[in-house]
């Protein structure tokens, strides 16, 4: 079986074979608890007898045939030299149960014999000595016990296995339809793996199960919304990276098919500007790659100090503190400033206080109904905001990710120097963020 046993037999063996062991070890404790019982009654009965014709010598009364009342019963009363002075009805006054050498070195007791004189196996022979010196010899055949134990071992040896394969089939058969919404969901995710896309796995009945179907459901969503992101962004960013290149590789054609119509300095300034612009995008699609590949280190910061040393020669008023990365935020607060300075007429100010920085502009703002789509990678809005304005269409999508990394949110709005306010919210010390 390739990769080894499945879960469900597994599971079947181990569960036959827990349940073999404990009826296996519940069997040998049966049969000895049996055994055990049936000896002790067995003593029971032989003390009585020996009781009995304790009793009867104390008396003088003993007669010459002793009483036996089990089937297959010997009492005998030997005296010191080994002869029997009187026996039950089923053993002879000649032949005594034990004999005499073994006899006088048997103690008083019950114990279980081969040596008997009466009976083909072994016995259960009780020997209790009289005030006279006599000793009363009763014994009792084990067969009776024996067949019995082996009637029980005999059953025992059948309904154990009958019982762990009985327990293992149900056990095989419940796995089954338990394990059933499992294998629903492998055939699922193998269908989403052969042909992609987000699919949607089966959503079983058992609770638990029904929470990783939906689960992983929401998984393949996200995986594949990412996934779809991603392709769009390479996508994108192939663009985008298109069109500088192109600028250069136009400028170094031209320059050598006309090297005289194309004087140094302006090409280098042509190759200089293209050069900026693609480095200038590079940059920004690595920051981006790196949003969220790797954690955060996060702890508590001056958040006027972060923005000061990140807005440059603006004007940055009030103070605050914050829960962030002092450098993934410093670089929300450069991208918005950035935006600010290539847009504003005369002024940008940014002010900070506990958890918050708004970087105001008096530039022409934004209509509110692109608020949002400015925050979309590589998109720019009109002529004020076109390529040649130095952006690359990714410092507002790279705060806003930033961010929301932190648990925060970047928003745009209206300012009261009349352009654009771009409101960057974070967490602050005892918030939990």
């Amino acid at each position: 079986m390739r990769g080894g046993w499945s879960l469900r037999l597994r599971l079947t063996l181990a569960a036959a074979g827990l349940t073999g062991i404990a009826l296996v070890v519940g069997a040998l404790l049966l049969t000895t608890v049996v055994s055990q019982s049936r000896i002790a009654a067995t003593d029971a009965v032989l003390s009585g007898t020996a009781e009995q014709v304790s009793a009867l010598v104390a008396e003088d009364r003993v007669p010459p045939v002793l009483a036996a009342d089990e089937p297959g019963e010997v009492v005998q009363l030997v005296d010191a030299s080994g002869r029997v002075v009187a026996t039950s009805p089923n053993a002879s006054r000649t032949l005594p149960v034990l004999a005499p050498a073994a006899l006088r070195e048997t103690p008083d007791g019950a114990a279980t014999r081969d040596d008997a004189a009466y009976g083909s196996g072994p016995v259960r022979v009780l020997v209790d000595t009289v005030p006279t010196g006599e000793r009363v010899v009763t014994a009792l055949p084990l067969d009776t016990i024996e067949g019995a134990l082996d009637a029980l071992r005999l059953s025992l040896g059948v309904v154990v296995p009958l019982l762990t394969l009985a327990l293992g089939l149900v056990t095989w058969v419940v796995l089954g339809r338990a394990l059933r919404p499992v294998e629903e969901l492998r055939a699922g995710a193998a269908r989403v793996s052969d042909v992609g896309g987000p699919g949607t796995l089966p959503v079983p009945a058992a609770q638990e199960i029904a929470a990783l179907a939906r689960t992983l459901n929401a998984m393949l969503d996200r995986l594949d919304a990412s996934a779809q992101r991603q392709s769009s962004f390479v996508a994108d960013a192939a663009h985008e990276l298109r069109s500088p290149i192109a600028a250069l590789r136009t400028s170094l054609e031209v320059a050598r098919a006309h090297p005289q119509a194309y004087e140094d300095a302006e090409l280098t300034a042509d190759l200089e500007h293209e050069v900026i612009r693609l480095q200038e995008l590079v940059d920004d699609l690595l920051v981006l790659a790196r949003v969220g590949a790797a954690p955060l280190e996060v702890r508590d910061v001056d958040l006027a100090g972060v923005a000061r040393a990140a807005a440059g020669e603006v004007e940055v008023r009030g103070e605050g503190r914050a829960v962030v990365d002092p450098s993934a935020v410093g670089r929300v607060v450069r991208n918005l400033v950035d935006n600010a300075r290539r847009f504003a007429r005369d002024r940008v100010v940014v002010e900070v206080r506990d958890g918050v920085v708004t970087v105001d502009d008096d530039g022409p703002g934004i209509t509110a109904p692109d608020r949002e789509r400015v925050f979309e990678r590589f998109t720019r809005l009109g002529s004020a905001r076109g390529r040649d304005s130095g952006g690359t269409g990714l410092g507002l999508a790279i705060a806003r990710e930033i961010a929301r990394e932190h648990g925060g949110d970047v928003t745009l709005g209206d300012s009261e120097l009349g352009g654009l306010r771009a409101t960057v919210t974070l967490p602050v010390p005892g918030s939990g963020g």
